[in-house]
């Protein structure tokens, strides 16, 4: 009997972490299988805002466009008392900059934030699947080994490390034993239901409040004749299940009678569970998403904080492999954690603010959007670093506009995008150093670029120098998932190359394998 190949990664879960993650990993050259217990893939509107961060992510893992033709614009609220309806601006509509070229928050159902991301795996060779579940999880000093049960019978799955991203039940981190703490409110249900509707205007977010946290909201989802419905319902109350039903029920609160819904095509009733890992994994498996962490739906968070834990521990994953410490490991937990607890919180005040009919809770801001998000004072980025202007280590890399050599214009995140480091020289002392700037021949490459009026790519509109708070020669190294990693004003090539040992193997390690399908225009370089 032949023995079972060992893959590098098995991921738990296909919902957006585990794609997300699984996207990184096979663009890194990893073998990678992913695996969910559901028969197919998720259908339902649940998660339905894609916030800025979000977006980035989203284009540089290659699953943007589908992303932006799958949804639009957030709505104006429309806030219902009696007859009147009264718009409300629930996000500020801002146009996109050099800096921020997705601003806005996007309005598109889950189904097809899964499907665009399910598309860019199956681009890069891999399937999700579905109808495998579960139900054993062992580890040693070397390997996981998973047993999963499908409709073909029972199989061992060899990986170098799993991922669990299978969800608030998840069974990984049950397996792992590692606690779940926080709350569930068994006495606060939301009846959610995406059914195709007529007689209500689709050019608002309807929300029709009510005394002692009663309220329905109905969401447009673009591109149907759905709309998403959300009905609290109260302590004692049974949900109602049948269409008739349903709408009786939107028919007593709204007293609108002019709504009518024709078919219902998922419901699942949501209780605000706020819970927090104690750990994101133990030994060789690790745990994200809502595996990790689940809140509540207020202010559009948990989708993208999940995966932006792929996002975080992708690039990770893929050094360790390579070579890397597995101490680089230990700061996915380090960075992670603390996101998820601000954003717990966050969502959790959002949430009660609606109970109590508190306009600002239905205000939405930069918190949401998650692009002032940092992981400076981290274990990759101490707070005794040198800085510029506006910018630490640990905080999210800006966007700029820049001409190439040859006057063509191009946008910094397209020489981000792909699966490696860059440095970016500014001024010319910052690039004599950087030429001489040693980096591993495995792992992940370097991109060099070299900035200034003679260099590579010049910064004509200073849209690099203004957001990046530039005032002389400096040398930043961006991190894989769009993250400074240092910043060097002064001794660039000393401090440069103590910074990125933390994060890359050591010379004279195990060559694995690198991925064919680096981005355009990067020049990667070793």
């Amino acid at each position: 009997m032949n023995s079972p190949q060992v893959i590098d990664v098995l991921v738990v879960g296909a919902g957006p972490s585990g794609s997300a993650l699984a996207i990184d990993l096979v663009r890194r050259g990893l073998v990678v299988r992913i695996v969910d217990r559901s028969p197919h893939a998720f259908d339902g509107s649940r998660a339905k805002g894609v916030q800025p961060r979000s977006l980035e992510v989203l284009e540089d893992l290659g699953a943007l466009d589908d992303v932006l033709a799958g949804g639009d614009l957030y709505p104006k609220l429309g806030l219902h008392a009696g007859p009147i309806g009264v718009p409300w601006k629930m996000f500020p509509h801002k146009e996109a900059t050099a800096d921020v070229p997705y601003p806005n928050t996007w309005l598109i159902p889950q189904f097809r934030t899964d499907r665009a991301l399910h598309t860019r795996l199956n681009d890069l060779g891999v399937e999700v699947e579905f109808g495998r579940e579960l139900t054993e999880l062992t580890q040693d000093e070397d390997t996981v080994v998973a047993t999963v049960v499908g409709a073909d019978g029972v199989e061992e799955i060899i990986a170098r490390y799993a991922v669990g991203a299978d969800g608030g039940s998840s069974a990984v981190r049950k397996h792992l034993g590692i606690g779940f703490v926080g709350t569930t409110d068994e006495a606060d249900r939301v009846l959610i239901v995406d059914a195709s509707v007529s007689g209500l205007a689709r050019n608002r977010w309807h929300m029709w409040p009510g005394l002692g946290g009663k309220l329905i909201g109905a969401c447009p989802l673009p591109d149907s004749d759905m709309f998403q419905w959300m009905i609290r319902l109260t302590p004692d109350e049974k949900p109602p299940q049948e269409i008739g039903a349903i709408i009786d029920r939107i028919h007593s609160h709204t007293r609108n009678r002019h709504i009518h819904l024709h078919e219902i095509h998922w419901t699942s009733v949501f209780r605000p569970n706020i819970r927090l890992a104690e750990h994101y994994g133990r030994g060789r498996v690790l745990l994200v998403g809502d595996a990790a962490h689940v809140h509540t739906p207020a202010g559009a968070q948990g989708l993208n904080t999940g995966m932006q834990d792929g996002y975080n521990l992708g690039w990770k994953l893929g050094q360790v492999l390579a070579g890397a410490d597995p101490a680089l490991l230990t700061t996915y937990e380090a960075e992670r954690q603390p996101i998820a607890a601000g954003v717990l919180g966050l969502s959790t005040e959002k949430w009660g603010g609606i109970a109590k009919l508190d306009p600002s809770s239905m205000k939405r801001g930069k918190d949401e959007q998650q692009l002032s998000l940092t992981y400076y004072g981290g274990p990759l980025a101490p707070a005794d670093c040198m800085r510029t202007e506006t910018l630490r280590a640990g905080d999210r890399a800006p966007d700029a506009e820049l001409l190439a050599t040859d006057g063509a214009p191009t946008r910094l995140f397209h020489l981000l995008q792909g699966p490696h480091f860059t440095a970016i020289a500014y001024g010319p002392g910052a690039a004599r150093d950087l030429e001489r700037l040693d980096w591993p021949t495995t792992g992940a490459p370097l991109n060099r670029l070299t900035i200034g009026p003679t260099a590579a790519f010049c910064d004509p509109r200073n849209t690099l120098r203004s957001a990046y708070g530039l005032t002389g020669d400096t040398l930043l190294l961006i991190r894989p998932d769009g993250y400074i990693g240092h910043i060097a004003t002064t001794d660039f090539l000393t401090t440069t190359q103590a910074a990125a040992q933390a994060m890359t193997p050591p010379a004279g390690t195990h060559t694995m394998p690198q991925p064919s399908n680096t981005s355009p225009g990067t020049g990667a370089t070793a």
